[in-house]
């Protein structure tokens, strides 16, 4: 899924948070799907983002906001809320989302 200023993480985020309301079955679902139910996993349990995954994601939203804002859009009013969005999605992964202090094993053999 590709959302222009957003990574999709958080809405996966959101998703597995609303179906361990509705249902087990499908919050489990979430979570074993690859790539990204161990972050989910992980952000649920408080132990944050990797460094590495901070920075692509910010570096992502960085250019997807410049793209959208500079390019894409011609309203200035639009441009401006693109920005602001991109400021307050940006301060939230930055600020408020945890760091992982080591990167976080994806398979059984790289646990320590």
């Amino acid at each position: 899924m590709i959302v222009p200023g957003l990574p999709t993480t958080g809405f996966m985020i959101i998703a597995a948070a609303c179906f361990a309301r509705c249902s087990p079955r499908f919050e489990q679902w979430i979570l074993d799907l690859p790539g990204v139910g161990q972050s989910v996993a992980d952000y649920r349990s408080g132990a944050g983002m990797p460094k590495r995954a901070k920075i692509v994601a910010v570096s992502m939203m960085v250019v997807a906001i410049a793209i959208s804002a500079g390019i894409l859009l011609d309203n200035t009013a639009l441009r401006i809320t693109t920005v602001v969005a991109g400021l307050i999605g940006t301060w939230f992964i930055v600020w408020r989302v945890p760091t992982a202090q080591r990167p976080i094993p994806t398979t059984k053999n790289d646990q320590r």
